[in-house]
């Protein structure tokens, strides 16, 4: 699926330019004239990266980043920065409002291709790095909770379904309750149960 921009500019030939450029590499572009056009869109779209210019009329580029950054629902989306300011006072306010990358006015469209292909690929891999770690997380729980009982756990995790105490259970298997309570223990933890309520119900769903 093609990765889609947003780009934001008050200058139309610019704007188109810009816009097509980016097509040719086979982006999905969107374009607004101005920060309200570009949150109007905001609202029923999220794009995969933002290319800004920084003077506009109204809202200027560095308030349109803090406004992104700002809302939950947009704050992780890259914004580029196009821009005729090329002062070091200017750049560092535009890092500070949350932007990822800044290019000043004239730029070589393949440096523009180049840095957004690269803060694109940068999120694939994070993205990707994430879920391999939350899956392996989740395959760990699973393998956790799955782990099968031992006999003695067994016949003790058989009793409490019959509803039998602790001490009971302990007399019926010539053991001690202090031993009887660390088989239940470690049953809960192998699957993952709160209460004995639970691991009843367990035993009982097997056998049926």
């Amino acid at each position: 699926m093609a990765k889609r921009l947003l780009v934001v500019d008050d200058e139309p030939a610019l704007l188109t330019a810009v816009a097509a450029c980016l097509r040719a590499e086979g982006y999905e572009v969107k374009t607004a004239r101005n920060v309200r056009e570009a949150m109007v869109y905001l609202t029923s779209a999220i794009p995969d990266l933002i290319i800004s210019d920084v003077r506009m009329p109204g809202t200027d580029g560095y308030e349109f980043a803090r406004l992104i950054r700002a809302s939950s629902k947009t704050e992780l989306i890259p914004i580029v920065f196009l821009t005729a300011k090329s002062e070091v006072k200017s750049r560092i306010e535009g890092f500070r409002a949350g932007i990822d990358s800044y290019l000043t006015k004239p730029f070589e469209p393949i440096e523009l291709i180049a840095v957004i292909a690269n803060i694109l690929h940068r999120v694939e891999r994070t993205h990707s790095a994430i879920a391999h770690l939350v899956g392996n997380e989740v395959f760990r729980e699973e393998q956790f909770y799955d782990e099968e009982l031992t006999e003695a756990e067994e016949r003790i995790a058989q009793n409490v379904a019959k509803g039998f105490s602790n001490k009971e259970i302990a007399e019926k298997l010539n053991l001690s309750v202090r031993t009887v309570e660390n088989h239940i223990s470690r049953i809960l933890d192998k699957k993952g149960f709160t209460n004995r309520v639970e691991l009843a119900r367990y035993v009982l769903g097997a056998q049926n």
